[in-house]
């Protein structure tokens, strides 16, 4: 539930940003329509977000006995590719965002159809990562309720602090925000990438390394509440296959790596 109230908390506050800048922007050129029209936009990509969510669980509870292990194993994979780029480009991009942003407007400006279109491609890329990676965070945990419940949360407060930093009531260093959640979600996606691989074991797509590498659920009983929760944060399996472990290890590492490197400073 943790991770998934954190992934509804980045990628919700993140979306609020986006709207707020848009937002701001139009109001302060009095463009009162324009407004309007990225609200629209918003909503829209709201609903098309949570449109994939029940789409992919529909769709895997009438599929038959393999092609859910199927689905579940990929989507889990794209949704860590999904979150790992949503993570390395917004601190990349997080600084130039406003400027970006105020140009696409710019733009756009002459036309509400247009401004709803700018606002819907700029938050339905949050969205639909968010369902994705909330889908295969539940599957991984095998939980349906407790996710979708940390992640409504974390979006609640997200779209409250997001209120709060529009109407200039609460300064937050964005930055540190981004990169502190960015570290802990590495984590959180490394245990679903090897959930992933877990599940494309099952129907067969990686007949190697099925062995044991180890096993302590003696130390950390099944379904016990360090179980629970270590299951529901970073998709804690006490048995894995060894395939799994290497995966996690390999993501893992590397990627933490790379995100907390210090950039390397231009010469003036």
């Amino acid at each position: 539930m943790l991770a998934n109230f954190l992934i509804g908390l980045r990628e919700g506050l993140e979306a609020s940003l986006i709207v707020g800048i848009l937002v701001a922007y139009l109001n302060k050129t009095n463009n009162k329509k324009g407004a309007i029209a990225v609200l629209w936009g918003t909503l829209a990509a709201i609903l098309v977000s949570i449109l994939v969510g029940v789409g992919l669980t529909v769709f895997v509870s009438v599929a038959p006995e393999g092609i859910n292990e199927m689905i579940a194993g990929l989507a889990s994979i794209v949704a860590v590719v999904f979150v790992t780029w949503m993570i390395f480009w917004m601190s990349q991009q997080s600084r130039a965002l406003k400027g970006e942003l105020h140009k696409k407007i710019d733009l756009a400006s002459t036309s509400v159809f247009t401004l709803v279109g700018v606002a819907f491609f700029a938050v339905i890329r949050e969205g639909v990562e968010t369902s994705v990676f909330l889908w295969s965070s539940s599957r991984a945990a095998g939980d349906d309720t407790n996710p979708v419940l940390g992640a409504t949360l974390g979006l609640l407060v997200a779209a409250g602090l997001g209120y709060l930093i529009y109407r200039g009531a609460l300064k937050l260093n964005i930055s540190k925000f981004f990169k502190y959640t960015g570290a802990f979600l590495i984590i959180v996606a490394a245990g679903i990438l090897a959930y992933g691989v877990h599940e494309l074991q099952e129907i067969g797509w990686f007949p190697f390394l099925t062995e044991k590498a180890y096993d302590v659920s003696g130390i950390i009983p099944k379904d016990s509440f360090v179980d629970v929760l270590l299951r529901g944060t970073v998709s804690f399996r006490s048995a894995p296959a060894i395939l799994e472990s290497i995966v996690w290890f390999a993501y893992l590492i590397p990627v933490t790596y790379l995100y907390l490197k210090p950039a390397k400073k231009v010469a003036a």
